[in-house]
């Protein structure tokens, strides 16, 4: 490593995003991952997935080893301009529809698709009673 590393915009590392030319950001520091990206154990396809954005949640949540950790200095080219890092979207859910504790209308429908049939059952045998014959 060089004694006063290259800092590189996100913009500049935004742009190394294939397989034979690969960079990513993790805890602030650009990795240069090209040459490890057959050998990688989760394949080339997850380091793919974590370009275009800060890594180091990608990274810490598989739970590297410390030898995993060790091999990443011959890969280290430089640090990231932190000011050039987009900020992280926050998540906003979705809109759900209000409680409804008392379920009115669900209920309503519920007890008609029983009353319903036997209303109607009941005034076919009414119907069957009074106009047989005597």
């Amino acid at each position: 490593m060089a004694s006063d590393p290259k800092v590189h915009s996100f913009e500049e590392v935004n742009k190394h995003n294939k397989t034979k030319d690969c960079w990513l950001v993790i805890s602030g520091k650009v990795y240069d991952v090209t040459p490890f990206m057959d050998d990688h154990p989760g394949g080339d396809e997850v380091l793919l997935s974590a370009t275009g954005k800060d890594a180091t949640d990608d990274f810490e949540d598989v739970g590297h080893s410390d030898s995993a950790r060790e091999m990443m200095d011959k890969y280290y080219i430089g640090n990231i301009d932190m000011s050039t890092v987009p900020r992280r979207r926050t998540y906003i859910p979705p809109q759900q529809a209000a409680y409804n504790p008392d379920k009115t209308p669900e209920f309503v429908i519920k007890i008609l698709q029983f009353l319903v049939p036997l209303l109607i059952l009941g005034l076919a045998f009414a119907v069957r009673h009074y106009t047989k014959e005597k």
